[in-house]
């Protein structure tokens, strides 16, 4: 399945998104969830988009910062009520407050819920030159937390760069969640033809095709910078996401080995 993260928009109202959406023909969204605009936690107005678009949040992405057991809950009523199956977690950054949310409790909301909590990488930066800015980024130990994981092309260094499918198979099953975009240097969250000469700085391509053959039968999501979309243009929006959605069909969906 293909879905639209509401961060690639967030320039938007929910509103305008799901209806963007709508007429791009993008039926799922990865609902990325903003403590700082509280539409994005009004669980009865997320609904209510829901049924008036017929567009489902299949995904919902918590903050990256600042995260709290109380949050953590409000997140996963939000996903019980919208019938989402997968939500996403950032590592703690070690400057939090606290992190009893993650861990065991993760664990539990995955066993009593049954609704996939997935712990993403994030980039691997360190504060002061020596302490890691997360707790655990690499994938590998990320894995071990709730035994979900989601993997963001974005964040990965370089190093993982030049071999995402033997990433990919060390990750395998863990993975519930793949989030899409390009990156060209110093410029990041780009779709993937326009990092260079019609095609992907990274090798993404070759990527979506190792996913098709090893039958990955999860979420890959489309998240990029709004600039990257031309989200100042509306028409323009349409036309990428239309691209999109071909590049999808062509290196995944319809790929035969």
């Amino acid at each position: 399945m293909l879905l639209l993260s509401t961060s690639s928009l967030k320039w938007y109202w929910l509103h305008k998104i799901f209806d963007i959406a709508k007429k791009s023909n993008y039926d799922w969204l990865d609902l990325v969830i903003d403590d700082k605009n509280f539409d994005t936690l009004d669980v009865n107005y997320l609904k209510n988009l829901q049924d008036t678009f017929w567009v489902y949040v299949l995904s919902i992405t918590a903050p990256d910062r600042w995260l709290t057991k109380s949050l953590v809950d409000q997140i996963v009523v939000i996903a019980e009520t919208l019938n989402s199956q997968v939500i996403n977690f950032y590592p703690p950054n070690i400057l939090d407050k606290n992190s009893d949310w993650y861990n065991d409790y993760l664990n539990n909301i995955k066993k009593e819920k049954r609704i996939s909590v997935s712990i993403q990488n994030v980039e691997q930066r360190f504060k002061y030159f020596l302490l890691p800015e997360y707790k655990n980024s690499n994938l590998l130990e990320l894995k071990k937390i709730t035994g979900d994981t989601a993997l963001n092309i974005e964040n990965l260094d370089k190093q993982a760069w030049l071999d995402l499918s033997k990433l990919q198979t060390s990750l395998w099953n863990t993975v519930k969640n793949v989030f899409l975009s390009d990156k060209n240097w110093s410029k990041e969250g780009l779709l993937p033809w326009t990092a260079g000469w019609w095609m992907s700085f990274l090798p993404l391509e070759s990527f979506l095709m190792k996913l098709k053959t090893l039958w990955y039968d999860s979420f890959i999501t489309l998240r990029v910078k709004p600039k990257s979309l031309q989200a100042w243009a509306e028409e323009a929006v349409l036309f990428n996401l239309e691209q999109v959605k071909k590049y999808y069909e062509k290196h995944f969906l319809n790929y035969k080995e």
